[in-house]
């Protein structure tokens, strides 16, 4: 608050003070410790959809060789199932990175399993990049957001045995606000990614996207099709308010006044456009990245 009679602060302060509350205010690690939760949980149920066929992937005779997936990847992206083509060694990789999410999830050795765990999944979309979804990656991006905060101090086991031990409660942590912040930042620009993937379709324009959505066999959840097809103005409707609450969510969730109710719309409609689109584990993704917006500044 400014002193009596002091001129209110120029734009440069202005901005500056907010930048600084944005990176660096210390956060509790309540929200970030949700998050872990939700997203260790979609890390998971992704992990394990690579299982029945990690042989047939990634095995000695495999669909997706080393050179094949290294064209795929940038050239910095790295594999640790690059060093073993052996089903032993193959099996090994996975059991350790299904140990290690399960671990940050349940918040476990949380400051070493964090970084673990991003670091095994990062590796198996590297070894299969062609085989990645939406939903892989923005779950990996969430899962190197939380190897930089401090997730374990609270709602996990790391938290309940230093309790145990009589050590005091974790502080606030400017860790936390940065992976917070990291969070919000990837929200927003995924959301703006897909509105400006939707706009190069002309059936996002002429309002027919809903309908074609609902009407892939191979990836639809929810079977809309015969509900849109004699409803025109309800197809409109929807292809065009996906786009708006997209374009909404994007802006914002930088907007104070209306941040924290733009967050939790977030929370339903991602998913419900996740199933809509065939994509339920990226809607899922994208609402784990809305919870990360609720964050107090």
């Amino acid at each position: 608050m400014n002193a009596p009679n002091s001129p209110p602060p120029d734009a440069a302060t202005a901005i500056g003070e907010w930048w600084n509350r944005f990176w660096f205010l210390p956060a509790e690690a309540l929200l970030l410790a949700k998050v872990r939760w939700l997203a260790g949980g979609l890390a998971l149920l992704l992990w394990w959809s690579y299982g029945p066929d990690l042989v047939t992937w990634f095995g000695p005779q495999g669909l997706v060789s080393p050179e094949v997936s290294s064209q795929w990847r940038p050239a910095y992206g790295l594999s640790l199932w690059d060093a073993t083509a052996a089903p032993a060694g193959i099996w090994t990789l996975y059991a350790c990175g299904a140990l290690m999410l399960l671990a940050l999830t349940i918040g476990f050795g949380t400051p070493v399993t964090s970084v673990l765990a991003a670091l095994f999944f990062a590796s198996l979309l590297h070894r299969g990049p062609m085989l990645a979804g939406p939903a892989d990656d923005v779950t990996a991006l969430m899962l190197w957001c939380l190897a930089i905060g401090r997730s374990g101090d609270a709602l996990s086991v790391d938290s309940f045995l230093a309790a145990r031990a009589g050590r005091p409660a974790q502080p606030p942590a400017v860790r936390n606000r940065i992976a917070l912040s990291l969070l919000r930042v990837h929200a927003s620009v995924v959301a703006a990614a897909a509105v400006l993937a939707q706009l190069k379709g002309d059936v996002w324009w002429d309002g027919s996207a809903a309908w074609w959505l609902a009407a892939r066999t191979n990836s639809r959840m929810v079977d809309l099709a015969p509900l849109l097809a004699n409803a025109e103005y309800l197809t409109n409707l929807l292809t065009h308010g996906v786009t708006l609450f997209e374009i909404v969510f994007a802006a914002g969730v930088w907007i104070g006044p209306v941040r924290r109710s733009v967050a939790w719309a977030g929370l339903v409609a991602w998913p419900l456009i996740g199933l809509l689109a065939g994509e339920p584990f990226w809607g899922a993704a994208m609402a784990i990245l809305a919870l990360a917006c609720l964050a107090e500044e």
